[in-house]
């Protein structure tokens, strides 16, 4: 599992690009963690999206190898693959909520601590269930961690990483949907040129005096 190609890492200009896209669309979270364990600076307000990027060229990201093991196995119990779509790890969602996560900007970095402990909680509630780490178990050993944590009444116990859970799947299914496969998967034709578009209805240009 230390196999550094377990989860090919995306190209990082693109995981730039990805987050300024989602950041546009996506609430944020409470930033009472902020600035905490992040020392980097920002890229300032007209970042270049045709540099070519390495890590710590803008900064550094955050996620260990097991960590990055845990967050793209978490992503894909929450958008798995199917017959028309890709999964989440599979298009770099775990690399979009690293650089998410590693962000010196306050809206993004509050989410560190949450995504974090989360994770390790993820580990170490899998090795005390099935004495192996997330991202080898078996899809239903899986799915039952993450089952009590999407209830609408978690357990006492299970209340702070429930709070993760929903963060963490905000975050997924944010970055997914905003990549070309996951707006494919909705159908989301949006800044498409079109072949059939035959210009407004007449109705509606009757009704502002155009027609």
């Amino acid at each position: 599992m230390d196999d550094p190609d377990f989860f090919p890492r995306m190209d990082r200009r693109k995981a730039m690009q990805w987050m300024l896209a989602a950041t546009a669309g996506m609430a944020v979270h409470d930033a009472d963690a902020a600035a905490e364990g992040v020392k980097a600076k920002g890229y300032g307000p007209d970042p270049s999206m045709v540099k070519l990027y390495k890590p710590g060229d803008v900064w550094p990201l955050t996620l260990s190898q097991p960590q990055r093991h845990c967050a793209a196995a978490l992503c894909d119990v929450i958008v798995p693959a199917d017959d028309d779509s890709p999964s989440a790890s599979a298009v770099g969602v775990h690399d979009f909520i690293d650089e998410w996560i590693s962000s010196p900007y306050p809206d993004q970095a509050g989410d560190r601590r949450v995504v974090l402990e989360g994770l390790q909680w993820i580990d170490d509630e899998a090795k005390k269930r099935f004495h192996k780490m997330f991202a080898v178990l078996s899809p239903e050993q899986q799915m039952a961690i993450c089952t009590d944590l999407a209830s609408a009444k978690p357990k006492a116990e299970h209340k702070k990483a429930a709070g993760f859970f929903k963060r963490y799947r905000d975050l997924t299914a944010g970055g997914y949907f905003t990549t070309p496969e996951g707006m494919k998967a909705i159908g989301y034709i949006g800044n498409m040129p079109s072949g059939t578009f035959g210009g407004p209805p007449l109705e509606a240009l009757k009704h502002v005096g155009l027609a």
